[in-house]
């Protein structure tokens, strides 16, 4: 660094000052842009009266020894800091170079002491910046200045922005089926822990102890006066509760805590699947607000009866799943045959006086007066009326079958029209139900339930045959290897709806298996058709599909050669999984870093701007038109094209209804208010956001809304798929879906793999020689172009067919099977262009 110090030290910034004013007057595009960034610098090198050589350190500074400590361990060995190690190599090499200065060394040895110090001060700094990275022993680098500051294990984000906390700790979590929604179980040996000093205040204001040291010791001895002031103190204050990885505001989440015995936090089931937690060892961490406001926050903003909506869609999260569901399911099924069918009765209570009774059984067809709707006699079952006894009057009498999206939609409409408090009620009820009557069903599944369709051998045979034909067809070569693939996945796949069809039709209606599927519990037809069916086609490691499917059942077992094949599909899920969650946390750390600027800082910018939605044409990928406008408020008015009556006027909230009617009135596309087009100098405004989704009503001032937008899109992201799906057959071309292509999307790439595209018009020639093929095209003018195509594209053109400028002349191909039968997926390489002139 000598030799720099030297050079600017002679730096005149008067004279580079007059040079660069000069270039940036003169010259235009990327050297101008590069002379005003140099005069900026220079400037303000002028102004702040610096000089240009100061900017070199020619004096290093040493941390304090506290901050680089040196400890003894027990084998009378020391452990040091590594920055211990980096100064001890400046220090040595400096004192080198002194010795060898003063004994008047040849200038080459000096030369390279020097380079040596260089490096020693170079990896103080920024070890592993400048050529290899210094380490001691094997391959531990040492830990730099630099380093300490850096990335996620360094002071800022480790020590700065997350800090360890005291008052809390962490357990297994088991189900609470009796807690009410916002309770949770928390053991006594760990809420003494945590309520400790409360605890002792509390003793010596009763003046059961004299003083904080005596009742720390009463404390500590357990004694059972303790434990009669800690269930007092518990009510004061709720505790949050939060499963890693936090992946949106739902995984953390305040509860009123109740005393229990054992070791495990229990936790209300309805909650889980906002925390994704399940009951396999999952652990959570338990937390005490301390001060007056945070007890506040917990109490009115925390409860987890306030967040029974998820921020990123406004769908309820406390839909009640598997045993609940199947509970629910079993109360409210039509049994025709069932003891008592067709008796009449004056009023529910008689019916259900009856069914304790055991007059009549729970899912007998019934006539029953309904009191509520003028005595009109009713069809339902004694189930169901045990199942409305819960549910508010406001939604009228549930006469059907309850499965997980009957539920799902009851507790909606619960959240829609009720007081969180009496939704959490409601809920709790439900669950309890679910539950008793899940367990009074009995249901069980055994082996036995699963049976082999005996028409299975007959269609396996027909399905080979219509092989055979395919095969033989593309032997004599009337098909294309792709079209054999196509046809034969084609007719696997056929067989496979044909099994699953008569599966559903023979299995039992009213037998656990079907139940579980049908209700909604757990698992569907697919699976139960690979217990009892085929397991049928299954695709390899780059997500083609294997055109030799698994006709056995797991029922029956597989032959090695189909468990093999079964075994890359787990294999690349588990790899998946693994790769896919760091992927998802750095896409939600990006853009968390990009939104968190955005709140909700006034109420109108006044804006008359706004974007246009309409009913897209694409039905099954885009949201609906209703979905898109609910929650937004219109930009302008909404008038009925016939009547001229106004629908929503300018600054109204559009709800489902508002949308419903906009839609029977023939409006196909609407004018509404949208981040996108507010004028607010800093942040977004109320009437620009719209709807809170997590609370349904219209946003709050100070919400932070970009960091709910990036935890939305970032909470989903570990169940996207991660790789690239390669289509099977003749569309070999890779579609990028999943996280890669929400990446794509943010990062707005261009797409990848392009065709090669005629620059001239003119004839085509496609001529074929040793070093592969090309596609000629003469111009009638004076320049013929040349494309020199990669292995195993596809030409698009015929020879001497007559082509236009931005004709497209050659694509990527489908996969083509090499000599071993493995398949190749064709890596697509930019087109050579060349243009010849004649």
């Amino acid at each position: 660094a000598e030799a720099i110090l030297q050079i600017i030290k002679d730096v005149d910034l008067d004279e580079v000052r007059k040079n660069l004013l000069l270039e940036t007057q003169s010259s235009s595009g990327q050297r101008r842009k590069k002379a005003s960034k140099q005069l900026r610098v220079v400037e303000a090198f002028r102004n702040s009266g610096n000089k240009p050589e100061w900017m070199i350190v020619t004096v290093l500074p040493v941390l304090p020894p506290d901050l680089r400590p040196m400890v003894q361990l027990d084998g009378g060995r020391f452990a040091t800091s590594d920055l211990n190690d980096l100064y001890r190599r400046v220090i040595n090499r400096n004192n080198r170079l002194r010795h060898l200065i003063e004994i008047g060394a040849p200038e080459i040895i000096i030369r390279n002491e020097k380079r040596m110090l260089q490096e020693a001060v170079d990896s103080l700094i920024d070890n592993g910046r400048r050529g290899r990275a210094i380490s001691v022993s094997g391959n531990h680098k040492l830990k730099s200045l630099s380093d300490m500051l850096r990335g996620k294990q360094g002071r800022f984000r480790q020590n700065l922005l997350g800090k360890r906390v005291d008052y809390s700790g962490r357990s297994v979590i088991v189900v609470g089926p009796e807690l009410r929604l916002n309770q949770c179980g928390l053991p006594r040996r760990m809420a003494l822990e945590l309520f400790k000093p409360f605890v002792m205040h509390r003793l010596v204001k009763q003046g059961l102890a004299p003083n904080i040291k005596s009742a720390r010791r009463l404390v500590e001895r357990a004694k059972p006066e303790v434990y009669d002031i800690l269930e007092e103190v518990v009510k004061e204050r709720p505790v949050w509760l939060n499963r890693a990885p936090t992946l949106h505001r739902l995984s953390i989440q305040a509860f009123e805590p109740v005393l229990i015995d054992g070791s495990a936090i229990q936790i209300h089931p309805l909650v889980c699947s906002a925390f994704n937690a399940d009951f396999d060892g999952d652990q959570m961490a338990c937390h005490v607000p301390l001060s007056k406001a945070a007890v506040r926050e917990a109490r009115e903003l925390a409860l987890s009866q306030h967040n029974m909506l998820l921020p990123s869609s406004g769908e309820p999260t406390v839909t009640p799943t598997l045993d609940m569901v199947f509970g629910c399911y079993y109360l409210t099924m039509e049994r025709p045959g069932a003891k008592g069918e067709g008796r009449r009765f004056g009023s529910f209570d008689e019916a259900r006086l009856a069914y304790e009774l055991g007059n009549i059984d729970l899912g007998a067809i019934i006539l029953v007066r309904d009191r509520s709707r003028d005595g009109q006699e009713t069809k339902t079952t004694t189930g169901r009326i045990i199942f409305n006894e819960v549910l508010p009057p406001e939604l009228g009498f549930q006469n059907k079958i309850i499965d997980k999206s009957g539920l799902k939609q009851i507790v909606s409409e619960c959240c829609r029209i009720l007081k969180d408090e009496d939704t959490a009620r409601v809920l709790d009820s439900i669950k309890q139900l679910g539950f008793r009557y899940a367990t009074r069903s009995g249901i069980t599944i055994a082996m036995n339930d699963i049976e082999v369709p005996e028409s299975k051998a007959k269609m396996l045979e027909e399905a080979e045959e219509r092989i055979a034909i395919i095969d033989n067809q593309y032997n004599r070569g009337l098909i294309t290897e792709g079209e054999q693939y196509n046809s034969i996945v084609g007719v696997w796949m056929e067989t496979m709806d044909r099994i699953t069809s008569i599966i559903s039709d023979t299995l039992d209606r009213y037998g656990g298996i079907y139940m579980m599927a049908t209700s909604g519990a757990k698992g569907n037809i697919s699976q139960i058709t690979q217990m009892a069916g085929m397991r049928g086609l299954m695709t390899d490691p780059s997500g083609k599909i294997i055109d030799f499917p698994i006709k056995t059942s797991l029922r029956e077992g597989h032959t090695v050669l189909e468990y093999f094949i079964s075994t890359h599909g787990a294999r690349k899920g588990l790899a998946d999984t693994a790769l896919r969650t760091s992927d998802s946390g750095y896409l939600t750390r990006r853009l968390i870093d990009v939104a968190q600027d955005i709140i909700i800082f006034e109420e109108d910018c006044g804006t008359v701007d706004g974007i246009w939605v309409s009913e897209p044409k694409e039905k099954t990928l885009l949201p609906s038109f209703t979905d898109r406008t609910s929650g937004r408020l219109a930009a302008s008015q909404v008038v009925h094209p016939k009547t001229g009556e106004v629908i929503v006027d300018r600054n109204e909230e559009i709800d489902a209804q508002k949308a419903a009617e906009i839609i029977a009135a023939g409006v196909n596309r609407v004018h509404v208010r949208s981040p996108l087009s507010c004028q607010s100098k800093r942040g977004t405004c109320q009437m620009c956001y719209g709807r809170d989704l997590a609370h349904g009503r219209l946003v709050e001032l100070n919400t932070a809304a970009g960091i709910i937008a990036a935890q939305s899109i970032g909470e989903p992201g570990t169940q996207l798929t991660l790789r690239t799906f390669h289509t099977g057959g003749v569309a070999g071309l890779d579609i990028t879906s999943g996280l890669p292509r929400v990446e794509e999307l943010f990062e707005a790439r261009a797409p990848k793999g392009q065709a090669i595209i005629s620059e001239i018009d003119g004839l085509a020639e496609v001529v074929q020689d040793e070093e592969g093929r090309r596609i000629k095209i003469t111009s009638s003018e004076t320049y013929r172009d040349e494309y020199a195509l990669p292995a195993r594209w596809q030409v698009m053109v015929n020879d001497g067919q007559r082509v236009d400028i931005g004709t497209v002349l050659a694509t990527p191909a489908a996969a083509k099977k090499t000599k071993g039968g493995t398949k190749e997926i064709s890596k697509e390489k930019p087109p050579i262009v060349a243009r010849i002139d004649l």
